[in-house]
């Protein structure tokens, strides 16, 4: 260190050094700009701006090895050797252009250490082919270990100044690697200058050809004039990347913050940036996340599905764990690859998965399991039964008249009221045993482990907690009632797989609701039969009036006082083709309870109608009408629609009308009536006597007459009971005003008793059986029977 002091301070214009130096920073700068400059360009442009850096990098070193020759006083007559000189300026520029293209070789490992040994070895061989063209009245000897270390020192500065500058191409790594590059240069040619020793001798004269120290300076002013003129390009070139790189930093970081999911970019572990939506993600401001460990931030990955990117938890600044879903991909950010993370926020999808899958296994109105859940239950107990060799009881459970509520009340009571049957059930049964809502207002309940007795208890403890139930108000509905009717089945008794036993304890739900509603039964044998036998008639039922089943015959109605004929009722009937003749009450109750009534009530008002408008006596034609078809949708449009249709004057047409049918539902009743009524129709109150027989209906609605059921009329010359209550419909029907009909009149001593207490009309085998309307013709004409048949 003492020699290479020496060698500078006492051998070296200091002037001329510091020159040197700042033409060797001036060089250093502005051949690893233009090399970092190459680094970002197209490969065509890259091989121009390599040129560049090199012609730049290696005048800049050879002036800068010339300049502090020219410093140096050796105090003997000196020159260069022009041949030698000018090789090693090639000298410098190849072997400058050879280690930046090193440096910038895609996939060479370490590249830009093996570029930066080329340019610090380049350096060592134009320095000592600079000294051979160096001519001095002496001989030169060279200290062996000296050269070695400029050489070391060369190519060590040179490997860490490109490894700095292609980092990441920052300013900061810019000037540090300017910095290491100059001392590459400096370190190399001063130490191997004090490895020189020069001997004066005599004998040793200068060349005539050499150049003299004076062109040689000229020489390198024009060099250090074409470093000033690349350095000045250099700089421009790095304030328009830098503007460049400004404008397409912030248009990439606005397009990145526009992103939903959170945008990583790393450096192998630590984070360089990030993306708005990561970083409040995280909980972070971003500069803050900004040279972070990701490992700190992502927790361990999930094993997934090949085809999906991979799952991992995200640790945010509060402690909680978010899921993610990471996806990564190698970019080329600042020249160099980095990874770039797609971080997607899965909780929302997490939460949906959950409801789908709670949804696929339970009802989403109630809450409880659904029939998925209760038939995968119903088949894992039935197997430890068998196993444990225990019995099973299988409940179904049906609210009673449940769409009435819908009608009355509304669907949200309707809802409300399926609530709270659950919440009811639920509160009764014992730990390990299954409510569970099949669709509708049906539900069934699993009780493992129990027989017929324990089955029984259960049911009753659950129609008493809907009984009890009941008394409180379900939404708005004021308190509606929650009855319900329970089919038990028992495991193994009545079934050994689950569909035989929920087919068992439908059918005993079945029975119960035929029994009255509100009870329960137990499966028997000879349940299935009937269960078998209504299920027939019901689909034999829809088919009827198609296939032609169906026909409708008249009982004609009279005038008590003249005989005189007023008009026909008209009747339904079936004529099976295996049954036989099926009688009305049989099939009109399972066609109101299956909604079959509709059709067949529709088909029955259009044949009837249009046989009525063909007569020629402008009778009239009663016709009746279910409590279902009243509170249908829609049904005083079709009255309507049939009238105009048929061309049946309205007058022509008399609903009759069930006390039954009023109670369901008055309000809408009474409203369908009336807009019936406002078209001409005739309205009449039938089977008067037999149901509620509510005054309060016949001062809601003007009614046009009332019918007198046949079960009185036909004793009233043998029960004077039912003599008394015909004088009292009697009576009231002359205090309202109102004609009376009387139905079922089979002998003259009944008609002798309601002529004598004046009722108006009667119907009835005294005047004819239902029939077909052929059988009539002499009275829908007005001729005798005699023409009739000669016609």
């Amino acid at each position: 260190m003492t020699a290479l002091y020496e060698c500078i301070a006492g051998n070296h214009d200091l002037k001329l050094v510091f020159l040197a130096a700042v033409v060797c920073n001036l060089a250093a700068a502005t051949s690893l700009t233009l090399l970092d400059h190459a680094r970002l360009s197209a490969r065509r442009e890259r091989r121009l701006w390599l040129a560049t850096a090199a012609l730049a990098g290696g005048t800049g070193i050879w002036a800068t090895h010339f300049i502090a020759m020219l410093a140096f006083s050796p105090g003997l007559a000196s020159a260069y050797d022009i041949g030698l000189t000018g090789l090693s300026l090639l000298i410098g520029i190849g072997m400058a252009a050879a280690g930046f293209w090193i440096a910038l070789r895609p996939g060479l490992p370490g590249a830009a250490w093996l570029g930066g040994a080329q340019i610090g070895l380049g350096v060592g061989a134009m320095h000592f082919t600079g000294m051979a063209a160096f001519e001095v009245a002496g001989r030169v000897a060279w200290d062996p270990a000296l050269v070695l270390a400029a050489l070391a020192a060369g190519a060590g500065f040179g490997s860490l100044a490109l490894a700095a500058t292609l980092r990441d191409g920052s300013v900061r790594m810019k000037l540090a690697g300017a910095g290491l590059m100059v001392a590459a240069i400096c370190g190399l040619h001063f130490t191997a200058m004090t490895a020189a020793v020069i001997t004066p001798d005599p004998s040793v004269a200068v060349s005539g050809t050499a150049v003299p120290a004076e062109a040689l300076a000229i020489a390198i002013a024009l060099a250090s004039s074409t470093i000033l003129v690349l350095a000045f390009a250099g700089l421009w070139l790095h304030l328009r990347d830098e503007r460049r790189s400004a404008l397409e930093s912030d248009r990439m970081r606005g397009l990145a913050n526009a992103a939903a999911e959170g945008l990583v970019v790393c450096d192998g572990d630590r984070i360089v940036t990030v993306n708005d939506s990561f970083a409040d993600l995280v909980g972070r401001k971003a500069a803050a996340l900004t040279g972070a460990s990701l490992a700190g931030l992502l927790a361990e990955t999930e094993a997934t599905d090949s085809a999906e990117a991979p799952e991992a938890q995200l640790r945010c600044d509060d402690g909680s764990l978010v899921p993610v879903q990471v996806i990564r991909r190698v970019i080329d950010f600042a020249g160099r690859p980095h990874a770039a993370l797609a971080v997607r926020d899965l909780r929302a999808r997490k939460r949906a998965e959950a409801r789908i899958a709670y949804l696929a296994h339970h009802d989403a109105l109630t809450g409880v399991p659904n029939r998925t859940s209760f038939n995968a239950r119903l088949a894992q107990e039935i197997a430890l039964a068998q196993a444990a060799g225990r019995p099973l009881a299988v409940l179904c459970a049906d609210l009673d008249r449940f769409k009435e509520v819908n009608d009355l009340f509304g669907h949200a009571a309707g809802d409300a009221l399926l609530r709270a049957v659950c919440a009811a059930i639920t509160a009764v049964l014992s730990p390990g045993q299954m409510l569970a809502r099949l669709g509708g207002d049906e539900f069934a309940v699993l009780a493992p482990n129990l027989d017929a007795a324990g089955a029984e208890a259960l049911g009753e403890a659950i129609l008493a907690a809907l009984r009890q139930a009941e008394a409180g108000p379900v939404g708005t509905t004021g308190g509606v009632l929650a009855a319900a009717s329970l089919g038990i089945a028992l495991f193994p008794h009545d079934g050994e797989d689950a569909q035989t036993l929920m087919v068992q304890a439908d059918t005993a739900l079945y029975r119960a609701k035929q029994e009255g509603r509100g009870r329960l039964s137990f499966y028997e044998a000879r349940m299935g039969v009937q269960v078998r036998e209504r299920r027939q008639i019901e689909h034999d039922l829809r088919l009827a009036v198609e296939r032609g089943e169906m026909r409708v015959v008249y009982q004609p109605q009279n005038r008590i006082d003249t005989g005189e004929a007023v008009g026909f009722e008209a009747l339904l009937r079936w004529d099976h083709p295996l049954r036989g003749s099926v009688p009305p009450n049989h099939f009109i109750p399972i066609a109101e309870e299956t909604g079959t009534i509709l059709d067949l009530g529709e088909w029955v008002l259009r044949e009837t109608c249009r046989e009525a408008a063909s007569w020629d006596k402008p009778l009239r034609i009663a016709v009746n009408v279910s409590a279902v078809q009243l509170h249908a949708a829609g049904f005083a449009e079709l009255v309507h629609e049939v009238l105009f249709t048929t061309g049946l004057k309205p007058a022509r047409l008399e609903l009759e009308i069930t006390e039954t049918a009023l109670i369901r539902d008055l309000p809408r009743a009474l409203a369908t009536l009336r807009r019936v009524k406002a078209m001409g129709v005739r309205i009449a109150m039938d089977d008067f006597g037999t149901g509620y027989s509510s005054l309060s209906n016949l001062r809601a609605f003007p009614f046009d007459k009332i019918k007198i059921d046949s079960s009185f009329t036909r004793s009233v010359d043998t029960s004077e009971q039912a003599a008394t209550i015909v004088r009292t419909v009697l009576g009231l029907g002359r205090g309202l005003g109102l004609p009376v009909l009387a139905e079922g009149v089979e002998t003259t001593g009944e008609l002798a008793f309601l002529g004598e207490e004046a009722c108006q009309e009667a119907q009835g085998y005294l005047f004819g059986r239902p029939g077909p309307i052929d059988g009539f013709r002499h009275l829908t004409t007005g001729r005798p029977p005699a023409a009739e048949t000669a016609a």
